[in-house]
């Protein structure tokens, strides 16, 4: 007979168990971003080549879906680097307004709260310096940029090679009665990530069209490049959202004399993101897996805190991936629901009802 341990028990353990693999996720991410970010780029490869097998040799149908995908992300990095080009364009007298924009700040502080311009200095100072421990740490922490290219690829053309290896080790792992539902969590996995993933771009790509058609009729500078910038943002959510305002909103008021050009990016962007929750998302993005939003906030949050900005991009995958998981194992079915989007409304019914004293909470079986 299986002995059941009470919750008191079982609660610490659990606990103990999620420290104990942050703590290997982040002493470890040096070496599992790049993994990770391998690993989706190969599920979302591996529908071409698939069809590529079907009349050329494995190796060769995976080198050439891998050097379609450098070729579109060759395309849209040099699309950047030529915007990032013209932003410098205008540097100096953005520099000339900004100091001015500065300059009437001080003293706006100083009349209103009255802090003094150098205790200003002093507070801006400090918040430089706490910030250096943080870009030391974003930079140092991925091995550096030629590490992530080289390892990427490498990781991406392996897992798509030793792909049977790893998905037959999954099925032989576990017992004979669970390999169906091993079988089903393994399919339908694939199936939510490539729709996700795919979804995102197209979705990732019709907002940086709107972010910039609406820039461009504002008159703001860099308009194209802000735009991509605040929907390649937008991938994080809510979190994202924010930033992504606050970027054009910062180039405007350094650009522009009063505010009414800043109200109309603000109503703008409100418009893009309102078409982008009810009709983008919804009906392009598609995922199968749907996360209520405090987990998404909080999951990003943790994601940031042990990868840094590739955990924000990473978080929601991995746990839609985990609510897959969940949602098909009976004893974890409960921590499925909780990450999910679906509110019950029986228990809410019922607790009415036991307030009214009509009928307890929890019926005897």
């Amino acid at each position: 007979m299986k002995k059941e341990f009470p919750f008191y028990i079982k609660a610490p353990v659990i606990m103990l168990g999620l420290v104990i693999a942050v703590f290997i996720l982040s002493v470890l991410r040096d070496i599992l971003v790049p993994l990770a970010f391998a690993t989706l780029i190969a599920i979302l490869l591996n529908p071409l080549s698939v069809r590529l097998e079907r009349k050329l040799p494995k190796i060769l149908s995976i080198l050439i879906s891998m050097i379609v995908a450098l070729l579109v992300v060759v395309g849209i990095a040099y699309f950047l680097s030529s915007q990032i080009a013209h932003f410098f364009d205008n540097v100096d007298a953005m520099k000339q307004k900004f100091t001015e924009l500065l300059y009437t700040t001080q003293a706006w502080l100083e009349k209103t709260f009255g802090i003094g311009s150098k205790k200003q200095v002093q507070m801006i100072k400090e918040a430089a310096n706490n910030s250096k421990a943080v870009i030391g740490q974003t930079l140092s922490g991925a091995l550096g940029i030629l590490s992530v290219v080289f390892l990427i690829p490498v990781y991406t053309f392996l897992i798509m090679l030793y792909k049977t290896l790893i998905l037959n080790f999954f099925y032989e792992v576990f017992s004979t009665e669970n390999q169906q539902k091993v079988g089903e969590i393994l399919a339908e996995t694939k199936a939510a990530i490539q729709s996700y993933i795919v979804g995102l771009l197209i979705e990732t790509g019709i907002v940086a069209v709107m972010n910039s058609c609406a820039l461009l009729i504002l008159g703001v500078p860099n308009a194209i490049l802000i735009g991509v910038i605040g929907a390649i943002l937008n991938l994080l959510p809510y979190i994202g959202g924010i930033i992504a305002i606050a970027l054009p909103v910062l180039m405007a008021t350094v650009s522009f004399d009063g505010y009414t050009t800043q109200l109309l990016i603000i109503a703008a962007y409100a418009l893009i993101q309102f078409i982008d929750n009810n009709l983008l998302v919804p009906k392009i993005v598609s995922s199968k897996v749907q996360i209520n939003a405090l987990v998404s906030i909080v999951i990003v949050l943790m994601g940031a805190a042990v990868w840094g900005v590739p955990g924000m991009f990473l978080s929601i995958p991995f746990i839609a991936v985990l609510k897959i998981i969940f949602d098909r194992i009976d004893e974890l079915k409960p921590w499925g629901k909780l990450l999910g989007d679906n509110i019950p409304t029986e228990h809410l019914g019922q607790l009415k009802r036991l307030r009214r004293g009509k009928t307890p909470l929890v019926k005897n079986t």
